[in-house]
């Protein structure tokens, strides 16, 4: 293949077509079609049965809840939601889908014709088509052993945990998004951040892209630029790739911008790009061919026997509409404007997933800007550390609230907080319980505390005259030794007075 171009210089000739489809697994509390439990990280295969395994005789049974949340979710998407719906029959033979046939919908989705306005890092908006958001079950999960890359090429074997199979799913697909230009890739990772954050707020999803729960594909194809920009969107689209599964913000971006160097050079050098699904590669951010998708696959669509037509009624959809939460680029700005965050700070809490805690921590009691420190510092390093994010931490905004209100009341200073919220982190209680257990109140009784300056001061007699005499500054060295004395829980502010107040400077 020629060498990439640079990305600057694949927009000066073509003019990107992005396309998006995001799979949302739904947090029911059993599988779409049967009663088997739907959690993650059970043994490999213990969470089966005839149903999802799709042996003889089995008889699906729709999951009532799990049409619920597709419908909630097809509202929040500005979607119209079908008032007659089915299930069909999408046939392929892949070790993945053990009855060779995966439960989905075709021709008639359950909701269509949406959109979201997705805002960029600048206040740019975009409006994002809709085209269609079904319910399906997802397939099971195939692990590749051997090899180097972990994928079936050149494997030695394959692993397949069919607990995943049959998980409630909803797959979201947009309409062609054109004119985006070199916001493209940034627009791409805004999407699927957008969709992300409203199926966390919905309630439907846990949305872990590390664990799989929800998935992006990445349709990309380039049309040469038109000479006149006014006729742009009558040049006709190019042959797209098909990025599958590609699992973070970042690797959205990445994924982007490498699909649109490769296609450019491909087109460039009098090549042709092949219409085809993609693996996205972490370590080389580059992509490798899957399979070839040239001719349109055959999958033998049929309505599902087994199951009714899903008809759910106007009533029961407006009472669902009623249920939706404040759409969450609405409440970012309310709370935005209530805790007077700059656009980085509010950028910086949403990018590290801290948002819900923070506001979480603010109606338990705290301020916003005690909340923000505590979440963005302290605790985003021990998550760090951790290997987890800040949600699994196991401090909790009450705890972080009653830390603030322990600062507030001068029973403890920053550096003593730090050593309760460690306490907090090893499993040792709440702040309170943390504080009584480690001692660790601030001294502020002032005969300790003279007793201390009185020492202090008899190990320096110099630093004593020159307070004396006047430099009240030389104050520090006292301070200093006294609250080493009192391993930091001395009241430094009433220190300070007390020395001078004995040296009568």
């Amino acid at each position: 293949m020629a060498d990439l171009f640079g990305f600057d210089e694949a927009l000066e000739r073509f003019d990107p077509v992005l396309g998006i489809e995001i799979h949302v697994e739904l947090n029911t509390k059993t599988k779409m079609f049967c009663s088997c439990a739907n959690n993650f990280g059970a043994p490999p295969n213990s969470q089966v049965c005839p149903v999802c395994l799709g042996l003889p005789g089995a008889m699906p049974a729709v999951n009532h809840k799990a049409v619920e949340s597709a419908i909630r979710l097809g509202l929040a998407l500005n979607c119209e939601v079908a008032e007659h719906c089915t299930f069909a029959r999408k046939n392929y033979f892949y070790p993945d889908v053990s009855k060779d046939y995966q439960i989905s919908q075709y021709d008639d989705p359950i909701d269509f014709d949406g959109y979201l306005d997705v805002e960029l890092e600048d206040g740019a908006v975009f409006r994002i088509g809709i085209e269609r958001a079904h319910m399906e079950e997802d397939a099971a999960k195939n692990t590749h052993v051997g090899g180097a890359t972990g994928r079936i090429q050149g494997a030695d074997y394959t692993l397949v945990d069919y607990n995943r199979g049959g998980t409630p799913l909803v797959e979201i697909v947009t309409r062609p998004i054109e004119g985006a230009g070199a916001r493209t890739p940034e627009l791409a990772r805004a999407y699927v951040a957008a969709v992300r954050e409203l199926v966390i707020a919905l309630g439907i999803s846990d949305a872990r892209m590390d664990q799989g729960s929800i998935r992006a594909d990445v349709n990309l194809s380039l049309r040469p630029r038109a000479s006149d920009p006014s006729k742009q969107a009558q040049v006709p689209f190019g042959k797209r790739s098909e990025t599958k599964n590609v699992n973070s913000l970042r690797a959205i971006d990445k994924a982007v911008r490498h699909e649109v160097r490769r296609q450019a050079a491909l087109l460039a050098s009098g090549g042709a790009v092949v219409q085809e699904t993609r693996h996205w590669h972490e370590d080389t951010e580059s992509t490798s061919p899957g399979r070839s998708k040239e001719q349109a696959e055959d999958y033998r669509y049929f309505p599902e026997p087994d199951l009714l037509p899903i008809e759910p009624s106007r009533a029961w959809v407006e009472e669902l509409r009623l249920t939706l939460p404040e759409p969450p680029a609405e409440r970012r700005k309310r709370l935005q404007g209530a805790w007077g965050f700059t656009d980085f700070e509010m950028r910086d809490a949403v990018n590290a997933g801290a948002l819900d805690l923070i506001a979480a921590t603010v109606e338990a009691g705290a301020s916003p800007a005690g909340a923000r420190k505590w979440w963005m510092g302290e605790l985003a390093r021990a998550a760090n550390e951790r290997g987890t994010d800040l949600a699994g931490l196991p401090a909790t905004p009450a705890d972080i609230a009653g830390l603030e209100s322990l600062i507030a009341a001068g029973r403890i200073n920053d550096k003593l907080a730090r050593q309760v919220l460690e306490g907090v982190l090893a499993g040792e209680g709440t702040p309170e319980e943390v504080l009584t257990a480690r001692g660790l109140e601030v001294v502020s009784d002032d005969a300790a505390l003279l007793e201390a300056i009185d020492a202090a001061l008899a190990a320096q007699p110099d630093i004593a005259e020159k307070i004396r005499g006047g430099k009240v500054q030389a104050a520090g060295a006292i301070v200093g030794a006294v609250m080493k004395a009192t391993r930091g829980q001395a009241d430094a502010g009433r220190v300070r007075e007390l020395i001078i107040e004995k040296l009568g400077s």
